[in-house]
């Protein structure tokens, strides 16, 4: 396994979320980690890197829909 990736970051108030990658090798598919503040809260195993980032893009959109702004 390679360390996880961050894909993006979103802040709203004093609070922040990232979308982290990890890549499982070809064999384990990938996992879509989201941390709050650091903390893990939740994960996915995707079978590619491209299902991974389209399910990353489709939380982002939904997260800027509701007032969250990209901050890296």
């Amino acid at each position: 396994m390679t360390p996880a990736v961050r894909v993006w970051r979103v802040r709203k108030n004093s609070t922040w979320l990232d979308a982290r990658l990890e890549d499982g090798g070809d064999t384990n598919g990938v996992e879509l980690q989201f941390f709050r503040d650091n903390t893990l809260i939740s994960t996915r195993r995707w079978p590619s890197r491209e299902d991974a980032l389209a399910a990353a893009a489709r939380q982002l959109e939904e997260l800027r829909l509701a007032g969250w702004n990209t901050h890296w």
